[in-house]
């Protein structure tokens, strides 16, 4: 399986690593009776590089609200499993971004996943002032780029399962 890598705004590089990739391809909406998943992003900035590696990610937990069309998170216990990945790495695992999933080929942000990304830029707390969301489709996945101080969410990746050599 390749290793879906994006080429970020500032130059540097996202790459998502194997387990994180295969951990969100489990929750694919690839049949009519499977819910929305979603999770957070975790993973490293590469010392002294522009380059970050999504290196795992949250599943559905328990308290989550998983519907057809929407997912909603149980933001304590997301918060719990991003607080011991930071304590167990010492300190170098972070809270990257966002990601769900999307019953359709090619995953669109709708106006909701746009303005909840934008919360997410504004009220939670991470490193530097970029966060990285990613949707999951049936056929393809895609991967936003969002600033800080810019209300504009940038794809930087979209990639068709074919790329991954998945089944």
């Amino acid at each position: 399986m390749n290793t879906p890598i994006c080429l970020k705004s500032d130059g540097g590089k996202l790459e998502i690593s194997l387990p994180a990739l295969s951990q969100m391809l489990k929750f694919r909406q690839n049949r009519c009776w499977k819910s929305e998943a979603g999770g957070v992003l975790m993973g490293r900035y590469i010392r002294e590089s522009l380059d970050v590696v999504i290196d795992d990610v949250t599943i559905p937990m328990r308290g989550d609200r998983r519907k057809r069309f929407n997912f909603f998170r149980d933001r304590d216990r997301h918060q719990r499993a991003i607080n011991q990945a930071w304590q167990e790495s010492d300190g170098t695992t972070h809270y990257l971004g966002e990601w769900h999933t999307h019953p359709e080929k090619v995953p669109i942000p709708s106006p909701s996943d746009r303005a909840n990304w934008n919360r997410h830029l504004q009220q939670d707390i991470f490193s530097g002032d970029t966060l990285f969301f990613i949707i999951v489709g049936t056929e393809s996945i895609g991967i936003w780029e969002g600033h800080l101080k810019n209300p504009i969410h940038i794809l930087i990746g979209e990639f068709n399962y074919s790329h991954f050599n998945t089944r």
